[in-house]
């Protein structure tokens, strides 16, 4: 008992820090600066979902170390962080946003974007000009590649046309992403392509050819995802065979992880994927924000990037492995085409398709 007697004899009460003059010190001693703190070091950016195990694995702890702060990672996919951000405008809980170019277009025209300043985000200056877009609005800060990903135990011999989409021997194993990821459209592209013989530059205005094309693979399918993880799970167990409109960033990493998927760019070609980076309009943290953008687009982290997720790196000091496809072969469409066509061709998909 003397011993909680001198505890208590010697533990301040509320009343006598106030008495004492103390009052700012015991609010500092008993939380609510900590807290004020602790959001101040943290900083929220959101992103795809099947990027989270190589952000939080390989990039963000990087990057925290350059921006002295802890990342909270929101992973999803592109649309749904559009919706969150409409939802969020008074009010933004994210900070830095990673979407597809088709999506920071619709971002950029509803005002949920804000330019990057040069002066804190200097090193926008060093990429190339294609990957800088509306005057600094987003940048891409990396370019994966996308083509047929394919069970390599079930196939010895990777798919040399996108026709092995519709070949009957793949009745039933055909999985195909959604047109709510943004991969889905190369499938509709590859579609309108084969529909009409036309090449990929003609052929991405040919949506109602694309559509009944795509009629025509429906006996094939096994699923059409949103979820790409939750695809790669089905390849990699050999319930599916092939997934149309995949890219390097999911499967190039899972092979590399020893499952039995790889990545072919079929005959036809392969098309380059947009993948975007941007600061949240009056998004909470804007210091850490410029300080993490810049991180994403430093040296450091593009070669990272490269070597972690399979994708080209938009530095030019980056590291850049070997073996890695050639950008100018790959097809990148008009995404001002594909964001203004998008809503209802998702309804005519969800119609026609599901």
């Amino acid at each position: 008992m003397a011993i909680k007697r001198t505890s208590h004899a010697m533990a301040p009460t509320r009343r006598a820090i106030l008495k004492g003059g103390l009052a700012a010190s015991a609010l500092a001693a008993f939380g609510a600066p900590a807290i004020v703190r602790a959001q101040a070091k943290e900083i929220v950016i959101g992103g795809p979902a099947g990027a989270a195990k190589y952000f939080n694995a390989d990039i963000f702890p990087l990057m925290e170390k350059k921006i002295g702060a802890k990342i909270l990672y929101e992973g999803t996919n592109s649309l749904t962080n559009l919706q969150k951000m409409q939802a969020d405008k008074a009010a933004p809980k994210m900070s830095v946003v990673v979407m597809d170019d088709p999506v920071m277009i619709a971002a950029a025209d509803q005002d949920l974007i804000e330019k990057m300043s040069p002066t804190a985000v200097p090193t926008m200056a060093k990429l190339a000009g294609t990957a800088v877009h509306r005057d600094g609005l987003w940048v891409n800060y990396q370019q994966p590649w996308a083509g047929i990903a394919f069970n390599s135990t079930r196939m010895k011999t990777p798919p040399a046309s996108w026709t092995d989409l519709w070949a009957t021997g793949n009745k039933g194993r055909i999985i195909v992403p959604s047109l709510n990821n943004t991969e889905g459209y190369w499938t509709l592209l590859i579609a309108a392509h084969l529909e009409t013989g036309k090449p990929f530059k003609e052929a991405q205005y040919e949506i109602d050819a694309a559509f009944n094309k795509l009629k025509s693979l429906k006996p094939n399918l096994l699923n059409i995802y949103t979820n790409a993880p939750q695809a790669i799970n089905l390849l990699e167990q050999g319930e599916a065979t092939l997934i149309a409109g995949q890219f390097s960033a999911y499967t190039l990493i899972r092979k590399a992880e020893g499952s039995p998927i790889d990545l072919a760019i079929p005959k036809e070609g392969g098309f380059a994927m947009p993948s975007g980076l941007a600061k949240v309009k009056n998004g909470p943290n804007a210091g850490l924000a410029d300080a993490a953008l810049e991180a994403f687009l430093s040296p450091e982290v593009q070669s990272v990037l490269a070597a972690k997720a399979f994708v080209a790196p938009v530095n030019p000091a980056a590291t850049k492995p070997a073996g890695f496809p050639d950008s100018a072969t790959l097809f990148a469409p008009d995404w001002a085409h594909f964001a203004k066509g998008r809503p209802g061709w998702i309804e005519r998909w969800n119609r026609e398709l599901l």
